[in-house]
C-alpha cells in the first residue's frame, strides 16, 4: 500500500500525490499518455483508496498495464481486481 490515512476518501496530500507520481514513471510511452491524462483530471480530488489502487495497477509489468488498459485483457496474473482497482482503470481508461 501506498497510503494510510483515517479517512480514506479525503484527498491525498500534495507529499503523498507527488510520491505516486513518481512511482508511476513506466517504461511504456502508450502507459505513461494513459497515466498523465489521469493525473491531469484526477490528481487534486485522488484520494487514499483510489492511490492504493494505482500503486496496486503499477506494480504490473509495462505490458499487463497496457493490456488492461487498452482493454485487451480484463484480468491479469498477481492482480486481485478489487471494486478499487476497477474505479481506477475506469478513470485511466476515461477519453473524455
Amino acid at each position: 500500500m501506498i497510503v494510510q490515512t483515517a479517512a480514506p476518501e479525503l484527498p491525498i496530500d500534495a507529499r503523498a500525490l507527488s510520491k505516486l507520481r513518481w512511482r508511476c514513471r513506466r517504461g511504456l510511452l502508450e502507459n505513461d499518455l494513459f497515466i498523465e491524462r489521469f493525473f491531469a483530471r484526477h490528481a487534486q480530488t485522488l484520494n487514499a483508496r483510489q492511490a492504493d489502487a494505482l500503486g496496486q495497477l503499477m506494480d504490473l509489468s509495462d505490458n499487463d498495464l497496457l493490456d488492461l488498459l487498452l482493454g485487451r485483457k480484463s484480468q491479469v496474473p498477481g492482480l486481485d481486481m478489487d471494486s478499487d482497482c476497477v474505479e481506477v482503470l475506469a478513470l485511466l481508461r476515461n477519453t473524455h
